[in-house]
């Protein structure tokens, strides 16, 4: 876990100095500190206001014990087991089977199902993949992944400044033509790999505390296996729309899999289902 997040704090420093060098090539040093003060800026906003700028996004609803009874009491049977503050709990109606948490920390957290994935999964499948939601609020993950979403836009909107409006390098001189378009290209993708890199270290934690807290390994496997299956094919048009959400789902949403190993969001489901099954073999 502790390798985990120094990797982590890394690659978000990695997002931060990427605001540092678009910055010095819009205005030189000046450029550089604005860039820097404007990405701290966008990490203390990420910071009070993740979960329900997400939440507002996917058109979320809030449901509590008396419209979705069964739904909220698995929950809350669930963060009585990890042992955390019951979180809200919302459900986003769209098919495409998904699921995510979101908050600042475990006292302000979120958890989010489609009414695709109750269609799909039973009971005991869903139950794995909520216990998987509050694993990534039990390991603080979800602060991690919004602020790397929120992150990763603003880069792409720095970029976009970059070759629309030119900039200036640290001599003062007006930059190249090309190199702000390669800079209008590059620096986005960079902050997708960056994102991916802290996604996908993360999946594997949250699969094995999912399993930990539900103490049954092979319903997460299950249920992955099938929203894997299913969601093929289902577009999830707030994800389509806002394509830095993606890694905070349990599968990823998004239906470009051109260059699915560089790109992924997520570990292989594969991989993520043999792992869980070696979890089972050892209860």
């Amino acid at each position: 876990m502790t390798e985990n997040w120094l990797k982590t704090t890394l690659l978000m420093a990695a997002i931060i100095a990427l605001f540092g060098v678009i910055g010095a090539l819009l205005g030189g040093k000046s450029g550089m500190l604005l860039a820097l003060m404007f990405g701290g800026a966008m990490n203390f906003y990420a910071w009070w206001n993740s979960d329900q700028t997400v939440l507002r996004m996917y058109n979320a609803q809030e449901v509590d014990a008396n419209s979705a009874p069964e739904f909220y009491g698995m929950v809350a049977e669930l963060a009585a087991r990890a042992q955390i503050p019951m979180p809200r709990v919302y459900v986003i109606h769209e098919e495409q089977p998904n699921a995510f948490a979101t908050g600042r920390d475990p006292e302000h957290a979120a958890v989010a199902a489609t009414t695709g994935i109750m269609r799909v999964l039973d009971y005991r499948e869903l139950r794995g993949v909520m216990a998987h939601e509050l694993a990534h609020v039990r390991h603080r993950d979800t602060l991690i992944s919004t602020l790397s979403a929120s992150m990763a836009g603003a880069i792409s909107a720095l970029a976009n400044f970059a070759l629309f409006f030119g900039g200036r390098n640290s001599e003062g001189r007006a930059v190249n033509p090309l190199a702000a378009m390669l800079l209008a290209l590059l620096a986005p993708l960079a902050a997708s790999l960056i994102q991916m890199a802290i996604s996908r270290s993360r999946e594997f934690d949250a699969d094995q505390g999912g399993a930990e807290i539900s103490g049954d390994p092979l319903a997460l496997a299950a249920a992955l296996a099938k929203i894997e299956y299913v969601a093929r094919g289902i577009l999830l048009p707030q994800a389509e729309a806002h394509p830095e959400t993606a890694q905070m789902m349990i599968i990823n949403p998004l239906s470009g899999m051109g260059m699915d190993n560089l790109f992924r969001t997520h570990p292989l489901t594969e991989e993520r289902i043999a792992r869980l099954n070696a979890m089972a073999r050892g209860y």
